[in-house]
């Protein structure tokens, strides 16, 4: 009986592999013309290095525009802070602003309140890069960063009135963004203590040299 049963079973499953045969064959040779279709040049142009260079121009350029502060922010943390513009007074001086951004690559842009660290709203934009004629469409990172930093310092109110308004925690994790802030405080005491310092050197050298 086992044996029988084998055989129906072998037979059945011939059976089925000769009626899949041609469906097979079909999407085979569909498969085939399609690759044969494809422009070889797209292929032989694809650069795996591209988007490392790319990104590595892009740090270059946003080095260059920011200030050295700014610059070590962003290599240390992966962020930018920017203080708001409504924290000037009319003289241009911002003793204490009263809101400030934070700005990731390719994320939203977040508004909070530098003294009690309370976020405020999320803001989405793009910046798609119209002049790349294969793969993603988005800015390498650091670009992305740059075109909302030299955005919100040139018009911040045009750049928050085109946005996409969110409540904080719309798309981006609360307490991820309260870490982040506090891990800029930690960064700015750091360099204080070190500017402390070496100060205090450069004062202690001039001292010996007399």
């Amino acid at each position: 009986m086992a044996v029988a049963l084998a055989v129906c079973a072998l037979a059945a499953l011939a059976l089925a592999t000769v009626a899949l045969l041609p469906a097979l064959r079909s999407r085979v040779a569909l498969l085939r013309t399609r690759i044969a279709a494809a422009p070889e040049e797209d292929i032989e142009a694809y650069d795996p290095g591209r988007e490392r260079r790319a990104e590595a121009r892009a740090r270059d350029l946003l080095r260059s525009c920011v200030s050295e502060e700014d610059w070590e922010m962003y290599r240390d943390l992966g962020f930018l802070r920017v203080w708001g513009a409504g924290g000037r007074s009319a003289e241009g001086q911002r003793p204490a602003p009263s809101y400030a951004y934070l700005v990731y690559p390719h994320k939203p842009i977040v508004a909070y309140v530098p003294q009690s660290s309370r976020l405020l709203s999320e803001y989405c934009v793009e910046f798609p890069d119209r002049e790349r004629p294969y793969g993603s469409s988005r800015l390498p990172a650091s670009d992305d960063v740059l075109a909302k930093w030299l955005a919100l310092i040139a018009d911040e109110r045009s750049l928050i009135a085109s946005a996409n308004l969110h409540l904080a925690g719309r798309q981006l994790d609360p307490d991820a963004v309260r870490a982040d802030i506090a891990s800029l405080a930690r960064w700015e005491r750091r360099r204080a203590e070190q500017r402390a310092r070496d100060a205090a050197a450069a004062g202690a050298g001039s001292v010996g040299a007399q």
